[in-house]
């Protein structure tokens, strides 16, 4: 698991990576990366100009926007990083420093998401208010904090105070083998500034200077802005330096102070320089208690007592080596210690969305209706019912749920809201049953925040939809189809339909994530061989002016009445046994098949123009129960269906020849029938195409026509 797991780890693009510019997160990642289990495949991503990385796995984002007023640096920075998951499909990305990265790249990838505050949530965009930081904990598999005080922040005005999303882990030192023979410094590490305490410092150690002529003052840090000048001759103002070079300063250095005013999230210095042995001093400010154990705490943060605790570890030789041995020896955060804590965080994450993941042993919730207020009159054309028995037959387990038939049942029972008591039942459903995949058809019941809930709380969770309606312009029927279609299509993994996506795409419609399959058969269904018997009828066909309408529609009427009474007038002497047609009504259920093996042979005629390798399911009944069937050529199905198999016409008139002419071959039809039913199960059989979804699902890329 460790060796094939992928991680990024995303710096604030302000980080600089590098060896000379290297400030408090950016040394965070580089030192755990040394040490983690996951280092082989742990990838590290910022913005700089700089070559000298600190490590190797290191890749930089080059970014166009860094001046620009009129463009999101943050959203290019993401959507660069986009590309590159694309290809390598991170399966943790650690997000450090930046909430608004984080919510950028939740709604576009199903990575598992660790968020690392290195500072105050409260002063940053993302974070600031209370119903940010509530989705954070929301949209986050884990949330780290660098000290107890930043924890502290990002809880504050909450409900809880506490999750167990979230982990603290401080800033780390690797502990040195050898003390250094020290030298009468008084160090300094940090920006030159009044928030930093520079100018507490320069005010105590003017004094100190003065007073003590064989000890000096150093300063490593720099500012650009307004600061406080300090001028001394024993004083020493060294730069910006490396983060190498300030430890071994420090190994030489007696003394070091931090004074800040500001609450320091953590205070990286403290813990480096009471590890190098320094005497150090600090202020009570923010997270700087949690560095060391072994320091002195200004009771009150101004130049007057820092002058006092330093005359007093000057002036107090053994307290002072004392107090050096013990903060040398007793390193209160180490890299090794805490890299252990991080790699074991990453692997509860894996073990926690892996658990029950098997491919050949999934467990799908297969949503859609079952027709119980229908009393299942429509068993026998419900794809949702051949979906669950395929499933089931390549040995998945399958929970069904009808919501139509809840809502409906729960708006009786229940005076809270149905629809959001549907969603609360698919969540708890979802945290129960722990599903591999949700497969839902023909529902608008499922919220998109639903979706995106039960995606926070299973990131490895399959979610597609399927829908058998057609999807062509011509039809105004396919237009709302089409939105409910559409609703989802973002949303979801996978799209399944029975129409060629090529079509949705001449509508200018995204298909990355479309597929086509064609209506299954299933053995226990179209379970007839109609071929074999002798039918008293000719020519079979159903319509209805919709499934879930029992009747027929007073005063409605399409272009497929029209075609057959154009039909009908030309095929006289052939016993036709339409349904929906001429005041006759539909027929369902078992009435249906009563009526279909009663005729020889079956016309597939769907609404709308043919459009490419759309049928409605009809063509299952037909074909699968051995009618000699005919369809339309433009509907290119004898891509999949020789003539000798299936019957193509072109118009009107070819087909009333072709029905007339195996009305009076009789043989032939049966060997037709019998051969296309036989391709039709060879291909499309309830088994296959539900294997095929899951290829497709569980991103093996076969084909449905394999």
């Amino acid at each position: 698991m460790i060796e094939k797991t992928k991680i990024a780890s995303i710096l604030p693009y302000k980080e600089n990576y590098t060896t000379s510019k290297a400030q408090a997160a950016a040394l965070w990642v580089s030192d755990f990366y040394k040490f983690s289990k996951f280092k082989k495949n742990n990838f590290i991503f910022g913005n700089t100009d700089k070559k000298d990385y600190l490590t190797k796995n290191y890749i930089n984002i080059p970014l166009k926007t860094l001046k620009s007023k009129f463009y999101s640096t943050t959203n290019e920075y993401c959507d660069e990083f986009l590309k590159i998951n694309k290809k390598k499909k991170f399966d943790i990305i650690e997000i450090h420093n930046r909430p608004l990265v984080l919510k950028y790249l939740y709604e576009k990838t199903k990575s598992n998401f660790v968020l690392y505050f290195h500072n105050d949530p409260l002063t940053m965009k993302g974070s600031i208010s209370i119903k940010e930081r509530e989705n954070l904990l929301k949209i986050s598999d884990k949330i780290v904090f660098i000290s107890k005080w930043v924890k502290k922040q990002f809880f504050e005005g909450l409900e809880q105070n506490d999750s167990d999303k979230t982990e603290i882990i401080y800033h780390s030192i690797s502990k040195q083998k050898k003390f250094f023979k020290k030298e009468k410094f008084i160090t300094f590490v940090g920006k030159l500034n009044y928030s930093k305490g520079y100018d507490i410092f320069r005010d105590a150690l003017t004094k100190i200077l003065n007073e003590y002529k064989d000890w000096k003052a150093f300063s490593i840090g720099d500012e650009s802005r307004e600061r406080p000048i300090f001028n001394h001759p024993r004083h020493f103002e060294l730069g910006f330096l490396t983060h190498k070079k300030v430890l071994n300063f420090l190994n030489k250095s007696e003394i070091a102070v931090v004074p800040s005013r500001w609450e320091e999230p953590f205070g990286r210095t403290s813990l480096e320089a009471s590890s190098r042995g320094c005497a150090t001093i600090i202020s009570n400010r923010g997270g700087l208690k949690e560095t060391t154990d072994y320091c002195i705490i200004l009771k009150k943060n101004n130049s007057k007592n820092l002058f006092k605790e330093l005359k007093k570890l000057i002036n107090d030789k053994k307290f002072r080596k004392k107090l050096q041995k013990e903060s040398f020896i007793n390193v209160k955060h180490l890299t090794k210690d805490n890299s252990i804590l991080i790699d074991k965080l990453r692997v509860e994450l894996l073990k926690k969305y892996q658990l029950n993941y098997n491919k050949n042993k999934l467990r799908i919730i297969n949503i859609y209706n079952t027709g119980q207020k229908s009393n299942h009159r429509l068993y026998n054309i419900s794809l949702g019912k051949k979906f669950t028995n395929g499933f089931i037959r390549n040995g998945h387990d399958v929970l069904e749920i009808s919501d139509r038939d809840f809502i409906r049942q729960n708006r009786i029972l229940s005076v809270q809201n149905t629809q959001e008591k549907f969603q609360e039942f698919l969540i708890n459903t979802l945290k129960n049953y722990n599903p591999n995949l949700i497969f839902f058809g023909h529902s608008k019941n499922i919220e998109i925040d639903t979706i995106k809930t039960m995606r926070n709380l299973k990131k490895d969770l399959i979610i597609s939809q399927w829908n058998e309606d057609p999807v062509m312009q011509s039809l105004k029927y396919s237009s709302d189809n089409i939105n409910n279609l559409l609703k989802y299509s973002n949303y979801v993994d996978h799209n399944f339909i029975t129409t060629d996506p090529s079509v949705l795409k001449k509508q200018k419609i995204n298909t990355q994530n479309f597929h086509f399959f064609f209506v299954p058969v299933d053995k226990n269904i179209e379970c007839f061989e109609v071929y074999k018997l002798n039918p008293k009828k000719d020519l079979f066909y159903a319509m209805s002016h919709g499934v879930n309408r029992a009747y027929l529609k007073k005063g409605k009427t399409d272009e497929r009445i029209k075609f057959l009474n154009s039909l009908v007038s030309k095929i006289k002497n052939i016993d036709y046994d339409f349904y929906g047609y001429k005041n006759k009504e539909p027929i369902w259920g078992n009435k249906f098949y009563v009526s279909l093996i009663n005729s020889k042979m079956g016309l597939n005629l769907s609404r709308g123009k043919p459009t490419k390798y759309y049928s409605s399911n009809r063509i299952a009944s037909l074909m699968g129960n051995g009618l000699l069937t005919f369809i339309d050529k433009k509907t290119q199905i004898d891509d999949f269906f020789s003539k000798n198999e299936l019957i193509f016409y072109e118009n009107l008139n070819d087909l009333a020849d072709k029905i007339k002419f195996y009305k009076k071959n009789d043989k032939l039809r049966q060997k037709i029938s019998a051969r296309g039913r036989k391709k039709y199960f060879a291909l499309f059989n309830e088994i296959k195409t539900c294997k095929n979804i899951i290829n497709i699902c569980t991103e093996n890329k076969n084909s449905f026509f394999q």
